[in-house]
Order: structure tokens, then C-alpha cells, then sequence
């Protein structure tokens, strides 16, 4: 026999085995309630992602009786999740229904984004439209994290007054900084200067002190790639049937996420996609990260305007001026990006090669170079990737959306809980 079909069957019984001895205990089966709360996620879901539907066309997707939907649908009115339109539909038999979409005003999400030359915060609602946006450009290098993070609750406050102004109740707050973050906690943000930092507990202090008359709002934390990543999976690219992607931010240092199959890839720990410090030459120079020659080195907002001889503390105005003169034709300012996008190339190779991704997406201040970088680091691609499929046309390397950033995606997280269990929010809001 086959050595693969001994080692099958050889795998099937002790498979068999472990789980005859070791299977983890089944829960009760679901009561009566349990399944009403999932249900009322699934009818939710299912006019969030139609955008528009009747209630005939809910049953129909789902595979409930018209009878259940209607009286699902009931209570998410009652809630204030979805509304009736006034249009009618007749794209069933019979009479015309009445069509629903995902109320504009109650849930949303806010999302804040701490990088280390701006704060950005914004409110999405339920239909993942962007309802306030605010952002303030400042160096937040060198300054106590606890600082950093009472000035984004700031930002946040004032957000979150606006959207209050507009009929909107944020869930939740989700923070996305760039660094190591785990359980409540940046491990490490070697740009910001940050370690064993509590963004949580900090941020909701903050936040809590300049509401003291309203609830606190639950906070969570992500990295700051991760975030943008999503944000180009829900809003981006994602919506254009790209469903495995690898997401690389731009900014003063490098940031990196992947998503397979619709899903982030996050690694055993929470850590995946920090590609700003994979070594592109283990001779080169220092990083703050402590290891020598990563990526950002070469290729970070900070290394590209200082090879150029920009002023790097310009931050956002600095990168508008390297655009500028590429524009221009300088010559100077197009080798510094043909020679960052020559190891940018190098460095997405080898991630191409592990994980076999439909597309590259270039985020963050990439999106405003990218013409003059993608045409190097299409190059490396082409000659490094194993499969020969890479061509250099770009098909399969783009800018990221405009609508792919950090505090949008943050956003997007609290507004996909609410989609997946609306009675628990209905609950915490006293619905």
C-alpha cells in the first residue's frame, strides 16, 4: 500500500482514538432564546449586506419561514437596527414588500488611530458609511504614552459629540496603534517609543474623565496594519471579490497584515504581518527595533525623505514634496524610490512565496507614490516569486483603497460585534 494511504489511515486512528478518550464535552443544545438571538444576527446581517431587501428576500437567503423573518424583523425595528425605506419591491410573487435597510442613526462604530505623527479617529454606522472623521497631525514621538493617549480621547470626545449630534450611539472604541499588541497591552511600538503600555485601560480613563457624566464606552486594541486591513476587506478591495491579500502600511515605519480567504491572519500570539522588520541585509543599519538592515530602514516614510534630503520632521507635508518632485522628474528624489521599491520588492517575495496571495496592497503614504514605486518592486516580484505567476502588468499590485485606513477598519470591528449579536447591544443600551 501507498506510504500516504498508510499514513491516512494511521492518522484516522489515532484521530478515532483522541477522540473517544480526550473529546472536549458538547454544550447544552441551543435553547429556544439562544437560537432567536441568532437568528436576529443572521436577519441583520443579511440586510446589512444587501443593502436593500424585503422581507420576502430575507426568508428566501436564510431559509426561514416568511412568519419568523417578519417577526424577527419586528423586533430589530423596535431596537432601531433596521428601518423601512418606503420603496416597494415586486421581485417576488405576489404583492409588493416593503423594502428594509440598516437604520442610519443608534449603533455605530468609533475607531482611533495612534501613529506616530497623527491621531485619527472616526464614527462608522451600521451600513460601514464613514459619519464623522477627524484627524490632527503631531509628533508623537518622545511624549509618555499616557499623554499620546489623553489627547486622542480628546479627539475622540469631540468625535463622539458629533455623532451624538446625529442620532448615533458608538457600541465601543478600538484603538489601533503600530506595534506589538496583546490582551489590552502594546507589548511594543518601536516607532512610538512605546513598551508594556495598558492603551486600554489608559485610553478608557482618559476617555471616561472627559465624559464623566456619560457610560463607559468598552475599548479594545489592535495593531494599526491589521486595522487598515480590514478596512480594505470590508470597504476596499474586499467588495470587489479580493479575498486573499497581503496589506503593507506605509508610515513612518512599515506595517504588514495578511488575510486569507476573508479571514486576518494573526499568527500564534497576535504578531503576524510585521514585515517593516524583516531584514533585507543583516549588515545595514541599526533599527529601533534593535536587529540592523530591516525593511522600514530602507523603505519607511522617515528613510525615503531623508535619503531624498527632506526634512523629516515635515511628516505628511515632507512625503506631498517627494510626490511633488517625482512629479517633476527629479532625479534624485526617483532613485530614492526606485531604490525602495527595489527592497520593498525583495521583502514581499518571500511573504508572496509563503502565502500565495491574490494581490499586494500598497497603504498609507505608499498610496500616494505608488506609481513610482510599484514598477521597481513589480520587478523583484516578477523574478523572485517560485510560481511564475507574477506578472509585471500590476494586476496584482495596487494601491489600497482610500477607504482601507487604520481607524475606519478599527471602526468597522465594534460595528461587525453589533451585526453578530444585536440583543446583546440591545441589552447594554437598555433597549
Amino acid at each position: 500500500m501507498p506510504a500516504g494511504h498508510v499514513w491516512a489511515g494511521q492518522a484516522g486512528a489515532r484521530l478515532g482514538s483522541t477522540m473517544k478518550n480526550n473529546a472536549t464535552p458538547l454544550g447544552p443544545k441551543a435553547d429556544k432564546l439562544t437560537v432567536r438571538r441568532h437568528n436576529l444576527s443572521l436577519v441583520l446581517r443579511t440586510v446589512h449586506d444587501a443593502g436593500e431587501v424585503t422581507r420576502a428576500g430575507i426568508a428566501t437567503r436564510v431559509g426561514l419561514t416568511r412568519a419568523a423573518v417578519s417577526s424577527l424583523v419586528e423586533q430589530l425595528l423596535e431596537y432601531g437596527f433596521v428601518t423601512e425605506s418606503g420603496k416597494t419591491s415586486s421581485g417576488q410573487a405576489g404583492r409588493p414588500g416593503t423594502v428594509l435597510e440598516v437604520a442610519r442613526t443608534g449603533p455605530a462604530g468609533l475607531g482611533v488611530d495612534i501613529n506616530v505623527d497623527y491621531v485619527a479617529v472616526c464614527v462608522v454606522d451600521l451600513s460601514g458609511t464613514d459619519r464623522v472623521r477627524l484627524v490632527e497631525h503631531v509628533d508623537n514621538r518622545g511624549v509618555q504614552p499616557s499623554q499620546v493617549l489623553t489627547r486622542a480621547a480628546r479627539l475622540a470626545a469631540r468625535a463622539l459629540g458629533s455623532a451624538a449630534e446625529q442620532g448615533l450611539q458608538p457600541a465601543g472604541a478600538r484603538v489601533a496603534v503600530p506595534g506589538l499588541v496583546s490582551g489590552g497591552t502594546v507589548r511594543q511600538a518601536p516607532n512610538l517609543g512605546w513598551k508594556r503600555v495598558a492603551v486600554e485601560g489608559l485610553f478608557a480613563q482618559a476617555l471616561s474623565a472627559l465624559r464623566p457624566a456619560r457610560p463607559a464606552l468598552p475599548v479594545s486594541s489592535d495593531n494599526e496594519a491589521n486595522a487598515a486591513a480590514l478596512a480594505e476587506l470590508w470597504y476596499g478591495a474586499g467588495t470587489e471579490g479580493v479575498r486573499s491579500f497581503l496589506y503593507v502600511s506605509g508610515e513612518i515605519g512599515i506595517g504588514g497584515a495578511l488575510v486569507l480567504n476573508g479571514e486576518l491572519l494573526r499568527g500564534a500570539h497576535g504578531f503576524a504581518g510585521e514585515i517593516g522588520h524583516v531584514v533585507v541585509d543583516p549588515e545595514g543599519p541599526l533599527c529601533r527595533c534593535g536587529a540592523r538592515g530591516c525593511l522600514e530602514q530602507y523603505a519607511g516614510q522617515a528613510a525615503l525623505l531623508e535619503a531624498a534630503g527632506i526634512d523629516t520632521d515635515t511628516d505628511v507635508p515632507g512625503v506631498a514634496e517627494l510626490r511633488r518632485r517625482a512629479q517633476r522628474g527629479d532625479g534624485a528624489a526617483l532613485a530614492v524610490l526606485e531604490g525602495a521599491g527595489r527592497q520593498l520588492g525583495v521583502a514581499l517575495s518571500g511573504a508572496v512565496n509563503l502565502f500565495d496571495p491574490d494581490a499586494v496592497m500598497l497603504g498609507g503614504v505608499y498610496r500616494q507614490l505608488v506609481q513610482w514605486l510599484a514598477p521597481a518592486v513589480d520587478r523583484e516580484l516578477a523574478r523572485r516569486v517560485v510560481s511564475g505567476l507574477w506578472s509585471e502588468d500590476r494586476s496584482r499590485l495596487r494601491a489600497a483603497s482610500p477607504l482601507g485606513d487604520a481607524a475606519r477598519g478599527a471602526a468597522g470591528v465594534v460595528v461587525r460585534e453589533v451585526l453578530a449579536d444585536p440583543a446583546a447591544y440591545a441589552e447594554r443600551a437598555g433597549r
